[in-house]
C-alpha cells in the first residue's frame, strides 16, 4: 500500500497564475504546469533566501521532499523560459497556512 502524501503548507496562493511569452498567441504555445507547492518552494529558497532545512520546516515537509519540489519546479521554469512555453501555476497537494489567512483578511 502506498503511503499517503503529506499536505504541504504554503503561505499564500499566487495572484498571478499564468505567464506566457509576449506576442505569441496562447493557442500556439505549449504549457508547463507548475504546482503551487513547487511555486512556494522556489519562492522560499530563491526569493526569500531561506536555507532548505528552514524552508522545509515552513512548508511542514522533510528537507529531501523540499529539495525534490525545488528541483522539479526549477526544471519546469527553465524549460518554459528556454523553450518559450507558457507557465500555468495550478494544483498540487497543499494547504494555506492559517496565520496567513488571517493576514489576508485584514
Amino acid at each position: 500500500m502506498v503511503r499517503p502524501r503529506k499536505c504541504r503548507r504554503v503561505c499564500f496562493e499566487p495572484n498571478v497564475t499564468y505567464f506566457k511569452p509576449r506576442a505569441v498567441p496562447l493557442s500556439e504555445l505549449e504549457e508547463v504546469e507548475l504546482t503551487v507547492d513547487e511555486f512556494e518552494a522556489i519562492r522560499l529558497k530563491d526569493l526569500e533566501g531561506l536555507e532548505q532545512e528552514d524552508a522545509a520546516k515552513k512548508m511542514n515537509i522533510s528537507q529531501p521532499t523540499f529539495h525534490r519540489l525545488l528541483e522539479t519546479g526549477r526544471k519546469k521554469v527553465a524549460d518554459a523560459l528556454i523553450n518559450g512555453k507558457a507557465i500555468k501555476i495550478h494544483g498540487g497537494n497543499y494547504e494555506l497556512s492559517s496565520t496567513n489567512r488571517k493576514r489576508g483578511q485584514d
